[in-house]
C-alpha cells in the first residue's frame, strides 16, 4: 500500500485484473469524483493554514485570451450586451468553448483506447443531458485544498538556462523533482500541483502572426510523457495537476512515450492514463505568473486553492474559476 494515501500504488494498480488494470476505478466512495476525493475535509482544513498574508490571486485568464491559441477549433466567445428598457442591461455569450482558456479537463474529456471512460461508464452515457462523469460533480462540491506551485521556470532560470518554448521543449520528470528539492517542498495527499513553466505568458506576448505560426507548428512546451510522471501524480495522492501551458504535457508527444501503443488515438499522450484510468483531472492554461513571482518573494510555495468549475450537467470541461489565497 502507498504510504501517502492508503490506496494501492500505481505499480499495484497495474496488477488489478482485467479491465481494472492500471485504474483507480471503484476505489473511491464517489465513483464519478475521481482523484479530487483525496482533497477531503481534512485536506481542506489543513489548507487553511496556508493563508498567512490575506492576498488573493485569480488564476484564470480572460475567456478570449487564447484567440488565437494552440487549438484550431476553440475560438473566443462573442459577448453581447442587450437592453430590455433604459434601466436594464443583460448579456450572453455565443460560441463559448468551455476549454478555450484557463480550464479543467473533466473525466469525460478522454476515454482510454484500451479501457473506456473512467469507471467503466458506457460510451452512450457520455452525451448532452446525461450526468455520468460530468464536470458538475466538482461544481456541486468544489475542490478546496492546498495548491503547491512547482516553479520549473524559476529553477531552470536559476541554472542559467531557458526553456525553449518556440521549440515546444519536453520537460523531463527530473525537472519536477529538482524544482521541488530546490524549493524545499514536500507534497501531501490531496494537494494540487501547479506546474509553472512560463509558457502562457510567453505565448500571450507573441504577435498574432507568431501565435498562428506556433499553432501551425503543433509544438507546445509541457511534461515529457513518462511512467514516472504518472506514478508521481498518483502515488502522491494529488487531487489535480495544473499547468500554465496548453496541455500539461508536451506536444507533439515525445517519440519515446510509453503510451504510444495504449493510446494510439492520442499519439501516446498521458491524458488517457491520468483522466480515464486514474480519474485525475488536469488544469490547463492557468495564469500562474503573478502567483509565482509573489511566491518567490515570500519563498513560500503553497496556498489555499479553491477550484469551482461551472455547473454544467455532463460537461467535459470548464473554466477553472481557480483562486489562490496566500
Amino acid at each position: 500500500m502507498n504510504h501517502r494515501h492508503g490506496l494501492p500504488s500505481r505499480r499495484e494498480l497495474q496488477q488489478r485484473p482485467g479491465p481494472l488494470r492500471g485504474t483507480s476505478w471503484d476505489l473511491f466512495t464517489d465513483p464519478w469524483r475521481g482523484a479530487p476525493s483525496f482533497a477531503d475535509e481534512s485536506a481542506t482544513l489543513a489548507a487553511a493554514a496556508s493563508i498567512q498574508t490575506g492576498e488573493v490571486f485569480g488564476l484564470d485568464y480572460a475567456l478570449d485570451a487564447f484567440d488565437p491559441g494552440m487549438s484550431k477549433a476553440r475560438k473566443g466567445p462573442t459577448h453581447t450586451i442587450y437592453s430590455g428598457h433604459p434601466a436594464h442591461r443583460d448579456d450572453y455569450l455565443d460560441g463559448f468553448y468551455l476549454q478555450g482558456s484557463t480550464q479543467i479537463d473533466g473525466l469525460r474529456h478522454r476515454r482510454a483506447d484500451d479501457a473506456g471512460f473512467y469507471g467503466g461508464v458506457p460510451d452512450d452515457k457520455i452525451s448532452e443531458g446525461t450526468a455520468d462523469l460530468g464536470i458538475q460533480v466538482w461544481a456541486d462540491s468544489p475542490i478546496v485544498t492546498r495548491g503547491v506551485l512547482v516553479d520549473i521556470a524559476g529553477y531552470v532560470e536559476s541554472q542559467g538556462q531557458a526553456i525553449d518554448h518556440a521549440g515546444g521543449q519536453p520537460l523531463t520528470f527530473e525537472l519536477v523533482q529538482q524544482s521541488l528539492v530546490a524549493q524545499g517542498v514536500e507534497l501531501r495527499t490531496g494537494d494540487i500541483a501547479m506546474l509553472h513553466t512560463g509558457w502562457g505568458e510567453w505565448f500571450l506576448d507573441l504577435e498574432e502572426a507568431q501565435k498562428h505560426g506556433q499553432r501551425d507548428s503543433g509544438r507546445a512546451t509541457g511534461m515529457a510523457q513518462s511512467e514516472e510522471f504518472v506514478d508521481w501524480a498518483w502515488d502522491n495522492g494529488l487531487a489535480m495537476v495544473a499547468a500554465d501551458n496548453f496541455a500539461v504535457e508536451c506536444l507533439p508527444p515525445a517519440p519515446e512515450s510509453p503510451f504510444t501503443t495504449s493510446a494510439p488515438n492520442d499519439r501516446g499522450m498521458m491524458h488517457q492514463e491520468l483522466l480515464a484510468k486514474l480519474g485525475l483531472p488536469l488544469g490547463e492554461l492557468w495564469r500562474l505568473g503573478p502567483l509565482a513571482r509573489r511566491m518567490r518573494q515570500l519563498q513560500r510555495w503553497h496556498a489555499m486553492l479553491v477550484v469551482k468549475p461551472l455547473n454544467v450537467l455532463g460537461g467535459t470541461g470548464s473554466p477553472a474559476n481557480a483562486t489562490a489565497l496566500l
